[in-house]
């Protein structure tokens, strides 16, 4: 279920509790968990809907009734559903990615790596996968593929199955080798690789390749370096548009910071 980035930081805020769908049949159930840029969203009610109110669009967070019957025109034939929502809190994958295993928990992931391995029709690629992103950081999945001969979208599953043990973090651009997938990768090696530091600082909301490259361009990783810019002089950066400005915005208000200037 696609959510947009300003409605998903609605439903975070409460402003916005309901989304309005076209589907033939409901493609989620009351209590299902959706892990989205936000954290957890979880679905508190799935009805057919009746007549579409003011209120309604409101809750959606439609700028207007006309807006969300709209957005609701394609695929008529196929019933509106109504589908409530609420914030469920963080991604419980964040706080996972943090924590730094000892030696018992590094043997148990080991295990785990072995099975994905052994299940596999193609062989053996978790501690591959792991090394190839620990030495390429921030670089695009499609290079990434094809370093090691492989269809972007099966590299691209296989990376996920690597997050869920909170062993590597998704970007816009690419990936990253949390704490704890660097702890498994250095078990691995006679000594702990040379790494360069991560960035210190608050990490940058998801915002899109297009921002992403262009914060990256001027050395922008955190939104500490965000804040010290002007909005005029964030909307200045060829790829930055109002989506990930308002993206950025937010991420601040949520810590108390704003542009500067403002």
């Amino acid at each position: 279920m696609m959510i947009r980035p300003a409605e998903l930081a609605a439903i975070k805020a409460g402003t916005v509790d309901l989304a309005f769908r076209r589907w033939a049949r409901p493609r989620v159930v009351v209590g299902t968990r959706m892990r989205t840029a936000v954290g957890l969203l979880e679905v508190t009610s799935v009805e057919r809907a009746g007549r579409l109110t003011t209120e309604d669009a409101r809750r959606a967070g439609s700028p207007s009734l006309t807006a969300l019957r709209e957005a609701l025109a394609a695929r008529p034939e196929d019933p509106v559903w109504r589908i409530g929502l609420v914030w469920a809190g963080p991604d419980p994958r964040e706080a996972l990615r943090e924590s730094v295993p000892d030696a018992a928990e590094i043997e148990r992931i080991n295990g785990r790596l072995d099975r994905l391995d052994k299940a596999s029709s193609y062989g053996a690629w978790t501690r591959e996968t792991l090394d190839l992103i620990d030495l390429h950081p921030t670089v695009r999945a499609p290079d990434l593929a094809a370093r090691v001969g492989r269809e972007t979208a099966d590299f691209k599953k296989d990376v996920r199955k690597l997050k869920e043990l909170g062993l590597t973090e998704s970007l816009d651009i690419g990936y990253l080798l949390s704490p704890r997938g660097r702890a498994v990768v250095d078990a691995g090696l006679a000594t702990p690789r040379d790494r360069a530091p991560l960035p210190t600082g608050t990490a940058l909301p998801r915002i899109g390749a297009p921002a992403t490259r262009a914060l990256r361009a001027v050395g922008i990783t955190t939104l500490e370096q965000v804040a010290a810019l002007t909005e005029a002089e964030l909307a200045a950066l060829h790829g930055v548009g109002p989506m990930a400005i308002g993206r950025l915005q937010e991420a601040m208000a949520e810590r108390g910071m704003s542009f500067a200037g403002a």
